[in-house]
């Protein structure tokens, strides 16, 4: 069964993305990948700059003053490396997973007023940081198996992990976990009842999986990826995924592009499905034309019928994202994207985009 959503005309539109400049202290060859936000006056984006091509970078944090983004200096953090995730449970608990050079992991956590490094998982080598519902967990692997770890007190414990592949979740309660990945059929989401996963395939095609997660009540959950493909020449398109959950069935959901993936899912404040990301989003154009793809839309706003589509705006010297996450201001219609784009030569460049 497929549940199709219809498009809204472009003349509904009454606002648009807008690009916001990073600091001019953020060096050539830098990207974001995450970012936090708690209010029209802070937000918290994390990622990497300085890359060369046999150089590995360096740590990445900005932060977000209700005017502009400034970057912050991270005092006693001498490796180089990336921030991967930034997530946190109150302005005064944030937590910012990061990677060195040598594959090593970092686990950095920020009072309220200091960001300080804290003792990651023994042999784990982490990937993200995720917050909900008071909750902190953390996604990683030890020795090639996946593993998941909630913050208990002071300390960090293993929860069971869902068979396949989890990269991302949406937390809303210790007992009440949503995962979304993909197993040996396919795309596939998991719920965490505080004893037991149970696992359910949403998209049973060969090599797709769902990134991102949104719990919105227990009768209406959404999940977004890749369709995946069999065959096909390396570096083929392939479609996004953007399925529904009813209470009872997964249903696929259309999108008004052809190729692409769905990056990111955004809550609106009333925590109802609100955006929808579509990195390297294309259609297909009209018969006969060359080239026979056209852009397709980087952001889907839902109004809980239907889509509204918005494009990125165009930088000067850059092309387009290809990283968008969405990260919405509590309390607020605003929504930042990060990531990173196409820069000149080969290059790439960080990308902050803002809504509202």
């Amino acid at each position: 069964m497929t549940c199709t959503a219809v498009m809204t005309s472009a003349a509904a539109k009454t606002q648009a993305w807008q690009h916001v400049a990073v600091p001019a202290q953020v060096r050539p060859q830098a990207g974001l990948n995450e970012a936090v936000a708690f209010g029209p006056d802070l937000a918290w984006a994390v990622g990497t700059d300085a890359v060369g091509r046999e150089a590995p970078g360096f740590p990445l944090l900005l932060r977000w003053d209700g005017t502009a983004w400034q970057r912050q200096n991270l005092r006693g953090v001498s490796w180089q490396g990336e921030l991967l995730s930034v997530a946190a449970t109150s302005p005064s608990a944030v937590w910012a997973v990061g990677r060195d050079s040598a594959g090593g992991a970092h686990l950095l956590r920020y009072d309220g007023k200091t960001w300080k490094e804290t003792r990651p998982p023994r042999g784990v080598v982490l990937t993200k940081a995720v917050t909900g519902g008071d909750e902190t967990w953390l996604i990683g692997s030890r020795d090639g198996a996946q593993v998941l770890l909630r913050r208990d007190g002071s300390d960090w414990r293993e929860v069971p992990v869902p068979p396949g592949s989890v990269y991302g979740l949406h937390i809303l309660a210790a007992d009440d976990v949503w995962a979304a990945g993909a197993d040996n059929s396919g795309a596939a989401v998991s719920h965490w009842n505080g004893q037991a996963w149970q696992q359910t395939t949403v998209h049973g095609f060969p090599r797709s999986a769902v990134s991102s997660v949104l719990a919105v009540s227990p009768t209406e959950v959404w999940a977004g990826g890749t369709e995946g493909f069999v065959g096909g020449p390396p570096g083929r398109p392939i479609p996004p995924l953007l399925v529904r959950f009813d209470g009872q069935a997964w249903n696929r959901v259309t999108v008004p592009a052809d190729f692409g993936a769905v990056s990111s899912l955004a809550p609106a404040s009333s925590g109802e499905l609100g955006w929808v990301s579509v990195a390297r989003s294309q259609k297909w154009g009209p018969p006969g034309s060359n080239p026979p793809l056209v852009p397709g839309p980087d952001f889907l706003a839902w109004n809980g019928q239907t889509f509204t589509e918005y494009s990125e705006p165009a930088v000067a010297g850059e092309g387009e994202s290809w990283v968008l996450r969405l990260t919405p201001v509590p309390g607020t219609a605003t929504v930042w994207s990060v990531g990173r784009a196409d820069g000149p030569e080969g290059t790439f460049a960080p990308r902050i985009l803002r809504y509202g």
